[in-house]
């Protein structure tokens, strides 16, 4: 089985080999410069002490003379007040005159090699093979009074005293080195541990196979998923996005470009300064690229509250319309079907009753009362208004609302022979299904008998007004600027009525879609109590840019 080093180990064993690589080019290099400087320091002041000697009157009349003790006694002190590896006297036949750490060598030949030029009269700097070992010296021209050369004066330090200088100089380093080194230790450990939780503790291989399936997922999705980042720019979107939206260029072509250069006509949902609330936004229904879209948006948290980009997944609100359409179509049926079956069971039980006591006059009165109301109701709706869908829909409603205790009325100048071209069948009959469900269930929570409920409809004008009124509880004038907001509701301690759940979203689809179709909503208070819903929406296209209801 093969040893799997982790990342973060691999990351800082990579750091600390690198850091002592470093250290050690950096120590050879400085080792190098540090030599060179102290050699050329050395060797200056080995020149300076051989010059100030060399200058010396009494000791050129003493060299003149080869005054070996008189030289002795005057260059000793000397040597103990310098830190010269030794000092040495010649004559201008190369012979030891003195030779402060050899005296056994006066009168022997001095030894280097490199006499010329100084027996010439110039003063160098050498290193050589000496006596006494190889030294770096610096030699001087002895002079007398005639400034002829008659000597020779050397001033040395022996390599084994430069290399202990260089030692204590590479010692401390060492010192620091290894504090350094401690340092980048800790570092390279901080570092990587950093590095790793940015990773979210995750190992590249994990990354690389977490990427990978993101990348399936998404392109394996039905609904449509793109992202941003902070600078509202697009960092990923899949197959069904492109699709649903008509984008026909490839993912890699607009992947880093503005939302705005992708989206024909983004809303202020995308792109405001400040998105709204938490990040989070769910089954908002908007418009992406002339495409009627219902869009869920979830922030991106790299950090706890502090939002890095945005993810959006979005579906056509097309199909969600047609599964909504069939499930409400069903439902309507199922709900007509029970509120009629439990009428015709008290008509049947009250005329078989009737029939048994063999009251023949008080049961054809009693057929021809029940049916009047219900006769009546249809044959109004089926002649002013000429969508069987909506038809159904209002006859629905009435036996509903009747079956209930309360009377839905309708206006005697109501009339439909034309639907708006910016809004579906579905949904006009959700507006007004809507509103009248509201009216309905404000109207319940008053004491009965029941006030009725009225229903206007009229496409006169070149606009469609649908006018809902009730004699409910009304709406309060705090609620009113908000009431058609997702998630507001004027029954607190209810679930809402429009939609059996309890996050106020019957007022705000109806909102939408009458938004949508570039007309405007009004609610007013009714006398003596309750509220007028008023809906106003534009038959043609044209005329929703034209006229504008406050």
């Amino acid at each position: 089985m093969t040893l799997r080093i982790p990342f973060q180990v691999k990351l800082f064993l990579s750091l600390v080999a690198f850091s002592c690589l470093l250290l050690a080019l950096l120590g050879a290099v400085l080792f190098h410069f540090i030599d060179r400087q102290l050699h050329h320091d050395i060797g200056q002041r080995a020149r300076v002490q051989a010059s100030e000697i060399a200058l010396m009157p009494d000791l050129a009349l003493k060299v003149a003379n080869r005054d070996l003790a008189g030289i002795a006694r005057l260059i000793q002190p000397l040597r103990n007040q310098s830190d010269a590896s030794f000092i040495v006297i010649g004559d201008v036949r190369e012979q030891h005159l003195y030779h402060s750490e050899s005296p056994e060598r006066i009168n022997l030949p001095m030894i280097g090699g490199d006499n010329a030029e100084v027996l010439q009269g110039k003063t160098i700097i050498s290193a050589r093979q000496g006596g006494i070992g190889f030294s770096l010296r610096s030699k001087a021209p002895i002079r007398n009074a005639q400034n002829e050369v008659i000597g020779i004066v050397s001033v040395g330090y022996l390599t084994s005293y430069i290399n202990s200088i260089n030692a204590r100089i590479l010692w401390q380093a060492a010192l620091y080195g290894v504090v350094l080194l401690l340092l980048l230790f800790m570092f390279s450990w901080v570092f990587t541990r950093n590095v790793k939780k940015q990773m979210f503790w995750l190992e590249p291989k994990a990354i690389a196979l977490l990427v990978r399936q993101q990348k399936a997922l998404l392109e394996a999705m039905y609904e449509g998923v793109f992202a941003i980042n902070a600078e509202r720019q697009l960092i990923s979107i899949n197959r069904a996005a492109r699709e649903l939206l008509d984008i026909r260029q490839s993912e890699s072509e607009i992947l880093g470009k503005p939302l705005a250069a992708v989206l024909q006509t983004p809303p202020t949902f995308f792109t405001g300064e400040k998105m709204p609330d938490d990040g989070h936004h769910h089954d908002q229904i908007t418009v992406l690229n002339q495409r009627q879209v219902i869009v869920n948006r979830v922030p991106i948290e790299l950090e706890p509250g502090k939002e890095s980009g945005w993810v959006f997944s979005f579906r056509d609100k097309n199909d969600i319309n047609t599964l909504s359409s069939q499930l409400s179509q069903v439902k309507r049926y199922a709900d007509n079907l029970r509120i009629m079956r439990h009428e015709q069971m008290n008509w049947t039980a009250t005329l078989a009753g009737l029939l048994q006591m063999q009251r023949y006059d008080d049961a054809m009165r009693y057929i021809e009362a029940q049916s009047e109301g219900a006769q009546a109701a249809l044959d109004f709706v089926s002649t002013r208004f000429t969508s069987p869908a909506l038809c159904g829909l209002l006859l629905g409603k009435y036996v509903s609302a009747r079956e209930k205790g309360i009377e839905l009325t309708f206006d005697p100048a109501c009339q439909l022979a034309h639907q708006p071209t910016a809004i579906s069948e579905t949904e006009l009959m959700s507006i007004i299904g809507n509103l009248l469900d509201n009216a309905v269930e404000a109207t319940l929570q008053t004491a009965s008998p029941y006030s009725p409920v009225a229903l206007y409809i009229s496409d006169r004008n070149h606009e469609l007004v649908i006018e809902v009124a009730d004699q409910g509880r009304g709406v309060d004038d705090s609620l009113k600027p908000i009431l058609f907001e997702q998630g507001v509701t004027s029954k607190p301690t209810r679930p809402d009525a429009l939609t059996g759940s309890d996050h106020g979203i019957g007022l705000y689809l109806v909102a939408s879609y009458v938004r949508q179709a570039g007309g405007s909503i009004e609610i007013a208070d009714n006398a003596p109590q309750g509220a007028i819903f008023t809906v106003f929406i534009p038959l043609t296209v044209t005329e929703a840019t034209g006229q504008h209801h406050e």
